[in-house]
Formats: structure tokens, C-alpha cells, sequence
């Protein structure tokens, strides 16, 4: 059985070809945080700031997880607005560049892994 997602809690599952769209929409809507889950419990965390992102990959609740990096990147970013209202500013190592993490979600969303030139960190 192939894994399907769905958007913070959605009915309907999103396709790899829909979730870019469905991604922008929100950020375009204030939307900084974005939460998927996985038919089999997984879950996938996209938060950005319009210019970098977070993207986070977890087991199920209370799994620390893997998230994306750019090992190469220097400095923070701030401007990360969690659903909460919660203001955050990462590490630029600890994000990505807005388009890669979108490429990055696509991919797990159509394949259930990291892209293989994507690099990653363990954090569990």
C-alpha cells in the first residue's frame, strides 16, 4: 500500500503533484506552518519564513525526528511564525532555501524518503 498525506488534519489526501499549490497558497494566506501526516502515522513539518524553511520528517508524535539542512549556509533567520503566534529564528544550517524545501516535501510526499541529494540530520 503506497502512504498517502494529509494537510493539518485534512480529509482529503494531497498528492505530490498538489502540495506545492497547496504549500504556497498558505504561505501566500499567512500561513507559515504547515503540518502533514501520513496514512501510516508519520509526520511531516514545513514551517518558513517566505525565504528559507524548516522541513522536518518524525515517526509519529513524540518522535524527535530528521530535518533538513544546508550544511554550507551561515547566520539565523528570523520571521518563522509557528500557528501559535509563536515567533522563531533558526540556524540558516538548520533550514533550507524556500524552493529546495518545497522540492524536498514534493519528494517525500510522492516517495516517502529525503530526496538523495538532499542532506539531513538525525535528531533522535
Amino acid at each position: 500500500m503506497t502512504e498517502s498525506w494529509m494537510i493539518n488534519g485534512s480529509s482529503e489526501p494531497v498528492s505530490s503533484q498538489v502540495v506545492l499549490e497547496a504549500l504556497m497558497a498558505r504561505i501566500e494566506g499567512g500561513q507559515l506552518e504547515t503540518w502533514l501526516t501520513s496514512s501510516s502515522g508519520r509526520l511531516l513539518a514545513f514551517v518558513t519564513n517566505a525565504e528559507r524553511a524548516t522541513v522536518s520528517l518524525l515517526d509519529g508524535e513524540g518522535d524527535a525526528g530528521e530535518h533538513a539542512v544546508d550544511r554550507e549556509a551561515d547566520g539565523s533567520s528570523d520571521g518563522f511564525i509557528l500557528a501559535n503566534g509563536q515567533h522563531d529564528e533558526y540556524p540558516n544550517e538548520d533550514t533550507v532555501p524556500l524552493g529546495e524545501a518545497l522540492r524536498i516535501v514534493r519528494h517525500i510526499v510522492s516517495e516517502g524518503s529525503w530526496p538523495a541529494d538532499t542532506s539531513w540530520v538525525v535528531d533522535r
